[in-house]
C-alpha cells in the first residue's frame, strides 16, 4: 500500500553497460525512471519504484542498488529477462545507446493514490507496458500531481508521428514536463525550443523544463521565461544527468510545498523566483552526478554543498 507521503515513479530499469575507449566495459544500474527513483530516495524522500526487473544477474544487481538508495521496489512479476543498454562514451563523456529492452507491465493496483506520480522515457511510449502507465497516471491524477520526462531513445520510439502522439498525450496528462533540447529536435526537427515549451505549456502543464548541456535549463511558465546557467564542472560521463536533473527538481517543489494533494493549484500559480531556485537545485543535481562515473546523483548534503559552491 502507499500512502500520501510517497512519490511513486513508474518506469523502466536497465542494466547500462558502459563502454569507454580502451577500457573494459562496465555494468551500471540504470534507466531513467528507475534513476529518478534513486535520486529522489538519496535526496531523503520515500520513493517507490514500480517497474520490470528478471530474476538474472542484471536484475539482481539492479534490485540491490536500488534497495541500497532506500528506493522501494516493486513490480507485476513478470519474469521477462531484466532489459539493457550498451552505452558507448566519446571522448568528451557523451553518450549514445543501443537497447535491448522490453516492456510489458502489466496493470497494478496503486491505492491509495500516491502524493506525486513521475514516468517517463521508454515506459511511457513502448506497448504494451505504456498502457498500464498511463492508466495509473490518469488514475492517479484525482489526488496526486504529475511529473513527466519524455527522455527520447529514438531507437525504442518505433513510428514518429505516433511517438508525438503519445508525448503530446503525456504532457497533457502532466503537471510538469522536462525535455532536454535533443529530445524536442528529435521530436519536432528544426522547431526552436522554447516555442515547443510554450506549445506544450498550453496543454496543461504549469511548467514546462527544457535541458541545454553545458548552456543550462531553462523553465517556461504563464509568466514568461526563466533561464539558469549549468554550473562550471569536469565532465566525466553524462550518464544519468538528465535525471539527477529530474529528483532535483521535484525534490525542490517539494521543499516548496508544490507537490502532492491540493498541490497542482499551488503549482500552476508559482511565481519566478520559486522556479528560479528549482532550477538551481535541478542544475547542481545534473552537475554533482556528470563530475562522477554512472547515473550516481547526490545525496542531500552533497547538493546542498554544491549549491552553496555556486
Amino acid at each position: 500500500m502507499l500512502d500520501h507521503s510517497e512519490l511513486l515513479v513508474v518506469g523502466e530499469c536497465v542494466a547500462d553497460i558502459v563502454r569507454l575507449p580502451d577500457q573494459a566495459a562496465r555494468v551500471h544500474p540504470g534507466g531513467s525512471p528507475a534513476n529518478v527513483a534513486y535520486g529522489l530516495a538519496r535526496l531523503g524522500h520515500r520513493a517507490v519504484l514500480l517497474t520490470q526487473l528478471g530474476p538474472d544477474g542484471n536484475g539482481r544487481l539492479i534490485r540491490e542498488h536500488l534497495a541500497s538508495g532506500g528506493v522501494d521496489v516493486r513490480t507485476d512479476g513478470s519474469t521477462t529477462p531484466t532489459p539493457s543498454a550498451a552505452v558507448t562514451l566519446d571522448g568528451a563523456g557523451q553518450a549514445s545507446y543501443a537497447f535491448d529492452v522490453s516492456w510489458t507491465l502489466a496493470p497494478v493496483a496503486v491505492e491509495p493514490a500516491p502524493a506525486h506520480v513521475h514516468t517517463g522515457s521508454i515506459g511511457a511510449v513502448v506497448e504494451p507496458g505504456s498502457t498500464t502507465v498511463l492508466d495509473i497516471v490518469r488514475a492517479a491524477r484525482a489526488t496526486a500531481t504529475v511529473s513527466y520526462d519524455p527522455n527520447v531513445r529514438p531507437a525504442l520510439m518505433g513510428d514518429h508521428a505516433a511517438a508525438v502522439r503519445r508525448v503530446e498525450e503525456v504532457v497533457g496528462l502532466s503537471d510538469l514536463v522536462k525535455a532536454s533540447d535533443e529530445d524536442l529536435e528529435w521530436l519536432y526537427p528544426g522547431e526552436d525550443p522554447e516555442r515547443i515549451a510554450a506549445r506544450w505549456l498550453g496543454r496543461g502543464p504549469a511548467v514546462v523544463l527544457v535541458t541545454r548541456g553545458g548552456a543550462g535549463a531553462l523553465a517556461v511558465l504563464p509568466g514568461g521565461r526563466i533561464t539558469v546557467r549549468a554550473p562550471a564542472v569536469d565532465v566525466v560521463d553524462t550518464v544519468g544527468a538528465g535525471d539527477a536533473f529530474m529528483s532535483g527538481t521535484l525534490h525542490a517543489l517539494a521543499a516548496h510545498g508544490l507537490l502532492g494533494p491540493g498541490a497542482r493549484d499551488r503549482l500552476h500559480a508559482v511565481d519566478r523566483d520559486t522556479v528560479t531556485d528549482v532550477l538551481r537545485h535541478a542544475v547542481a543535481s545534473a552537475a554533482v552526478t556528470v563530475s562522477r562515473a554512472g547515473a550516481n546523483p547526490p545525496g542531500a548534503d552533497e547538493l546542498h554543498e554544491a549549491l552553496a559552491d555556486n
